[in-house]
């Protein structure tokens, strides 16, 4: 009995988790259930079916590819809504910038049932933002981006992205009890407390503000011994004319002034004079304004809570086209996801494998076609030559002729 009581329970706990969402992108049919946006004053992009130039597997590697150079892109997709309330919410994508990407956005955006997919842009609200972020070397960040009471708030730890050519899955997992989890290629790169490491509310202390530090408080460690006394001697200019420098034997002070001798440091300076400094026996350390609850801070254990989630967008600007996604996941069953991001060293594996031999082949014609370029200019050459040598002997023929 006890035994069919523990197979009732994983049960239950098993058909208790569902998919959300998922989109693998396996075929052309993708476009019938996504939506471009046609939000006025931006040049929109178009998305390609594609497993891109490398790949592991032709067909399963296929996921949506930004092809269009300098240009925006906004393309979403709705689903049925639901709430996370008092379970994970997860969710996860595949992001591969083989284009070596200089400056552009591999992120997704959730959004509520109040998103207008066909004016999807920029300044549209959602409730998460979360991917990585590439610009130049300075900007190779994760954003995990939350709505708070109509407010968009920043994650307040710097997370590295991956900012190779290969395929790479970003996970985020947001729980319950207001904890949440990063992971890159299912290796956890941070974790924390919503609370913690974000600007929701407002800070539980703040400093007193009746609190003043004290006239009498010394924080100096050290003062100056009252004892102690400049030397008579002490003073010395920094710089001194040099004694060994002459007067030039072809100085002429009516063409050239008066001859001074240059200037050179002064060994006997020592600086200006400071008294030796004593362990200060006042000194009462560092003040530290004391702090106070601040009336304003209320805790909210629903900051993990989004009450409505409906649509996946990718809402982005890339210089440089070329960024394949996929494997677009969102379920509160943490093991499915990790199942699902399980085989992504295989899939990189693949990928390294026929990039080493396109790079290999590229190599070898590179070297060939500089080989050719090199014979051609030696062909060249020669016949530069022998034309010279024609006109030379030709000119020496009419000269002759002449005489």
């Amino acid at each position: 009995m006890y035994f069919k009581a523990i197979v009732a329970l994983f049960t239950i706990g098993f058909v208790n988790c569902e998919v959300f969402f998922e989109e693998k992108f396996e075929n052309e049919n993708w476009k019938d259930e996504w939506v471009y946006s046609k939000h006025p004053g931006k040049e929109f992009g178009k998305f390609i079916h594609s497993a891109g130039s490398f790949f592991n597997d032709a067909e399963a590697d296929k996921g949506i590819q930004t092809s269009q150079d300098a240009r925006f892109y906004a393309l979403s997709r709705k689903f049925d809504a639901f709430s996370n309330k008092d379970k994970p919410l997860v969710i996860q994508f595949s992001v591969k910038h083989e284009q070596n990407i200089d400056c552009g956005g591999g992120y997704v955006k959730l959004f509520d049932c109040s998103l207008d997919q066909t004016d999807m842009h920029g300044e549209s609200p959602y409730e998460i933002m979360f991917g990585p972020d590439i610009c130049g070397p300075g900007t190779k960040k994760v954003h995990v981006i939350l709505s708070y009471k109509g407010k968009n708030h920043l994650i307040n730890k710097d997370i590295r992205c991956k900012d190779d050519v290969y395929t790479h899955f970003y996970t985020l997992i947001i729980k319950p009890d207001n904890t949440y989890e990063v992971l890159i290629d299912n290796e956890k790169v941070e974790s924390g407390n919503l609370e913690d490491d974000w600007d929701f509310l407002a800070p539980k202390k703040i400093k007193d503000p009746n609190a003043s530090k004290p006239d009498n408080w010394d924080d100096r460690a050290t003062i100056p011994d009252p004892d102690d006394k400049k030397p008579e001697d002490w003073d010395k200019p920094q710089h001194i004319p040099d004694p060994d420098a002459t007067k030039p034997e072809d100085w002429d002070d009516e063409m050239d002034g008066e001859w001074e001798p240059p200037m050179v440091d002064n060994p006997e300076y020592k600086g200006e004079w400071q008294p030796k400094q004593l362990d200060n026996p006042n000194y009462k350390g560092a003040w530290e304004h004391p702090e106070i609850d601040n009336p304003e801070y209320s805790p909210d254990d629903n900051l993990y809570l989004r009450n409505e989630i409906c649509t996946l967008g990718f809402d982005l600007w890339q210089v440089k086209s070329g960024t394949i996604f996929d494997n677009v996941l969102i379920t509160d069953d943490i093991e499915l996801a990790a199942k699902t991001a399980a085989g992504v060293k295989d899939t990189q594996a693949g990928e390294k494998k026929m990039k080493e031999l396109q790079d290999e082949v590229q190599r070898k014609k590179d070297e060939e076609e500089s080989k050719k370029n090199a014979d051609n200019q030696d062909e060249d050459d020669d016949d530069d030559d022998e034309e010279n040598a024609d006109a030379k002997s030709d000119s020496e023929e009419n000269g002759h002729d002449e005489l």
